[in-house]
Formats: structure tokens, sequence, C-alpha cells
């Protein structure tokens, strides 16, 4: 898959830097391991943010500070890794999902980057390309309906939008049958070297919890 990060994008975050993680995959409904590894990170996670503190986690504040160079309020539109960081410190059970699913999570929450998990047979065409999404974008959100992109960043494919910080598409999304995965992460604060440790840890949990062997991890844009 070739990603193309648009100008509009550079314009808001010229250090962006991405993490493309391609694999093949065996999705289940529940892993416990996975889950005892979701279950210490939680521990973690309320041992040492608050609700307001995680807004100043790098990621997550690079993510909110390019939500508003783009015209989005991003305490209306949380991006999905401080939604789950949030949820966990305020006490309640994360979305049990499916394994693929759940791994992202457990990324997401780890490093602060919003993370998007695709089925990769379900892309149309061979490019994505990373916008700001328009007015009156039609745009199906997981689990939310049509979900309002305007001023989004989102990840467009010859069909439109699959993937926003916030939420990702309904048309792309993975489900038990899914058996090629390509996972995205978003790096808004510049960190390529943690960036590349996040992908690193989406192969290694694809290793240990999907019946994978890791694929492989691509890094784009200018970071």
């Amino acid at each position: 898959m070739e990603i193309i990060v648009s100008e509009e994008i550079e314009a808001v975050c010229p250090g962006f830097v991405g993490a493309a993680v391609e694999a093949g995959a065996v999705n289940s409904e529940y892993s416990a391991p996975l889950w005892a590894e979701i279950s210490a990170l939680e521990t973690g996670l309320r041992q040492r943010l608050t609700t307001e503190s995680v807004k100043q986690m790098p990621a997550v504040e690079a993510t909110r500070r390019v939500y508003r160079a783009c015209g989005k309020d991003p305490s209306r539109y949380r991006p999905s890794a401080e939604a789950l960081i949030r949820r966990v410190l305020q006490g309640k059970r994360l979305y049990q999902i499916d394994t693929l699913v759940d791994l992202v999570n457990l990324a997401s929450m780890k490093f602060g980057y919003s993370i998007g998990g695709f089925d990769a047979d379900k892309f149309a065409g061979a490019t994505l390309t990373l916008g700001i999404g328009r007015e009156g974008e039609p745009y199906e959100g997981i689990g939310r309906g049509q979900l309002n992109i305007a001023g989004l960043p989102v990840y467009r494919d010859a069909a439109g939008g699959v993937g926003t910080p916030t939420s990702d598409n309904e048309r792309t999304k993975m489900t038990l049958q899914t058996t090629r995965v390509l996972f995205l992460v978003n790096g808004y604060d510049g960190d390529r070297a943690r960036v590349e440790a996040t992908a690193a840890f989406l192969q290694e949990l694809l290793r240990r919890h999907a019946g994978s062997d890791g694929g492989t991890a691509t890094v784009f844009g200018r970071g």
C-alpha cells in the first residue's frame, strides 16, 4: 500500500511521521494472554495519569494541537488514544471487541498514538492519502453512524475516507474473517523513534496473539 501525506497535512504538521504495519493474521474473539497485558497496562496508567494529565502526553497533546489547527475541537471529537486512556482512568471497563482490535487498543494506550486498524482486503485501490476532512464528506464511523469529519485528519482510498484519529470507517473495519491487516500509527509529535517502537510493538503483539509472523513495518512522512 502506497501512503501519501498531503500538502494540507504538512502545512499544519510539517514534522508528521507515520508507520504502516502490513501483515497476515488470524483473528479470534478473545485472547486471555492479551487481556492480561491490557489489565497490567491499565493498572500502570491509573498509577501515573489523571484525566487532565493524559492531555499532556506528547503524542496526545500533538494530536490535539493538529485537530485545533485543522479546525476541530479535540474535546468534542477525542482522538481514540486519549478516549481509551480516559476511559481507563475513569474506572470504566474497556470494550472487548476481538483480538485484532484489542491489540491495537493496547498499543494505542501504551504509546499514546491513535492507531488505525484496517482489513487490508477491503481497500479500494492501492493508495492511501492523508488529508483533511471536508464539509459534507460522507463517513460512517465504527459504531458511531455518520461522523462529521470536516477538520479531521483523514486517510482516503479510491472510494473515500477510511480512517481518522477519532474513528475508523465501517467499510474497512477488521472482523473475525480478517486475514490481512494494515495498522497505521499517526505520529503528529514527529517522534520517529517512538513511532518505530510502536510499530515494532504491534508486530510483536501480532506474533504473540494473532498467529502472524509480524509482517512488515514502513515509516512514512518527513519527521
